[in-house]
């Protein structure tokens, strides 16, 4: 839909639903144009930037446990968590769950399945070494000390509350956590101003952290970070907060896979079906490829 308005006018106001959805085909095109490098190395960043957010929510949950509410610490957390959105979408990197947006492309024909494949596939792996090793940089830092060791606790228990999930379930909190993360990109493309983008996916993301659904990139540092203090920690530290590792016993590669396994799936169908997939029925049905 052409855009009549003055330029400054336009980044008042922003784009209506129509012209969001037309913007979300076009940035999936442009996504799936750029080179394995480019991917790979926007997906790396995604990755350590949803990372921070994952840290930031740590820190939050560190001994919320008895001083608030469940309801109410989990809150916190989800806020402070919409950090690492923020960095994505602001920063100019790519998380593989934002990208599942490219179905709306694909739908009009202006992009193969295989060429959408590949950018996921490619930003996911990049999303993974972004996350991994952020997770690798944030122990050697001996983080998990801090608080008294608590901090390396409260990542110990989101760990194995996330790896211990049943594929059946892992699967539905992964297809409805990126209906959110999904509604959150697609929000933020309703405006051309930083602030904007910003404000609205705070709320989108703090509802998922929240109600405790599965990001595939977020799990890609949870559970990595509280495997490597399981492994890695000094007998001094288990002594001091008197915890046992064998307590963590689903923090296991095979679980691990397992987790990432069904929560990316999941991830996919909620949003390529929930939101890309209905938005595309809206606005985008029955366009000619390669049309505005």
């Amino acid at each position: 839909m052409p855009d009549t308005r003055t330029g400054a006018l336009a980044g008042i106001e922003g784009r209506l639903p129509p012209e969001i959805a037309a913007k979300a085909e076009a940035d999936g095109v442009a996504k799936a144009g750029q080179d394995s490098i480019t991917l790979l190395t926007l997906g790396l960043l995604g990755g350590a930037f949803i990372s921070f957010g994952a840290i930031f929510s740590n820190i939050a949950l560190t001994g919320a446990e008895g001083a608030l509410p469940f309801g109410l610490a989990r809150v916190v957390a989800g806020l402070v968590f919409a950090l690492g959105l923020a960095l994505v979408l602001l920063g100019g990197a790519q998380i593989f769950t934002g990208d599942v947006l490219m179905v709306m492309a694909w739908a009009s024909g202006r992009l193969g399945l295989m060429r959408v494949v590949r950018a996921w596939g490619l930003v996911w792996l990049g999303n993974l070494a972004g996350a991994v090793g952020t997770a690798v940089l944030v122990f050697l830092a001996q983080h998990h000390l801090f608080g008294s060791g608590q901090v390396g606790v409260t990542a110990l228990r989101t760990a194995q509350a996330k790896a211990a999930l049943p594929v059946g379930q892992a699967f539905l909190l992964g297809v409805l956590c990126n209906a959110l993360v999904c509604m959150a990109v697609w929000l933020s493309l309703s405006s051309r101003l930083p602030a904007h983008r910003m404000i609205l996916v705070i709320l989108p993301i703090a509802a998922f952290v929240a109600a405790g659904f599965e990001h595939a990139v977020a799990n890609m540092y949870f559970i990595p970070f509280g495997l490597l203090i399981r492994s890695f920690a000094a007998e001094a530290y288990w002594q001091a907060v008197g915890l046992d590792p064998a307590a963590f016993d689903a923090l296991r590669i095979g679980l691990v896979i397992r987790n990432l396994a069904a929560v990316t799936f999941g991830n996919i169908v909620g949003g390529a079906v929930l939101v890309a997939g209905v938005y595309w029925l809206l606005y985008r049905r029955g366009r000619a490829a390669g049309a505005a």
